[in-house]
């Protein structure tokens, strides 16, 4: 059995994550941790109608030592992530990282501490199996069709614009395609950020409307024709099962592992 943590447990996506590991048979969870509703069972949060012995507290530090958890799984707070990140580590337990939002600049002082002590952390963008084939098969057709552009959709809620998933496909279809340049050189923006934000020269659009889940859509322009890929999250649920895989597979690894096609298929 894997002992799981789930940090931001009472968060939608962290009573997601608490619903799919008590259904799954190798996974146990250990502890809970939100500053919501602290001292809460867990199966009341879920509405199983019975209490499971798990509630939720409010100190993650704390929880680590008193429960010993190998993993801990974060859907929290850009602004709280990296800070748990750090605790997770410092304290020898591996995060397993939803929450979005991360920088540069932070992802490279998690990755020099994985180096330096050994340690693990998985930093996962998108944890659906369907965008992880779609960010492989927008990197294929960059090769043949780079003149490129994003669309990502999500629910009004969201904090960080791009998205996790949209900055990692830009960086994946940029890496194919060798510095292109696009769209007219003269071109005039009437009023600024109408087209988008620039990575590497192609454009990023961010649409944040309540009624969206997770949505992105990559289109690619060629001479006569039009390609676009698609992928579309319709429920949290869909996020699951690459939670709970990385949860096991990430066992036995070392440093800083980012994005679930790293995973897949061993």
């Amino acid at each position: 059995m894997i002992r799981v943590m789930v940090s931001g447990a009472n968060g939608r996506m962290g009573r997601e994550v608490l619903r799919a590991l008590t259904q799954d048979p190798e996974c146990e969870i250990v502890a809970a941790v939100d500053l919501k509703a602290a001292g809460e069972d867990i199966g009341e949060i879920l509405g199983l109608g019975k209490a499971v012995g798990v509630r939720l507290e409010a100190d993650l530090e704390s929880a680590i030592r008193e429960h010993k958890p190998q993993v801990m799984v974060d859907f929290t707070h850009p602004k709280a992530v990296v800070g748990n990140v750090m605790t997770a580590l410092r304290n020898g337990v591996i995060p397993v990282v939803g929450t979005t939002g991360i920088t540069e600049p932070d992802l490279a002082a998690i990755r020099s501490f994985c180096d330096e002590h050994r340690a693990t952390c998985f930093i996962c963008p998108n944890f659906s199996i369907g965008a992880v084939l779609m960010m492989r098969f927008a990197q294929e057709a960059a090769r043949y069709l780079p003149h490129c552009e994003i669309i990502e959709l999500h629910h009004d809620q969201k904090l960080d614009a791009p998205s996790g998933t949209a900055l990692l496909t830009a960086k994946m279809v940029a890496a194919e395609r060798n510095g292109q340049k696009q769209g007219h050189p003269d071109e005039e923006e009437k009023i600024p950020g109408a087209r988008g934000a620039e990575y590497d020269g192609l454009r990023i659009h961010s649409v944040r409307l309540p009624g969206y889940v997770a949505h992105q859509e990559v289109i690619f322009g060629g001479v006569g024709q039009i390609l676009t890929i698609r992928h579309d999250s319709l429920a949290r649920e869909s996020f699951m099962p690459g939670v709970v895989l990385a949860c096991k597979k990430i066992i036995g690894r070392q440093g800083l592992v980012v994005g679930l096609d790293q995973l897949l298929g061993e």
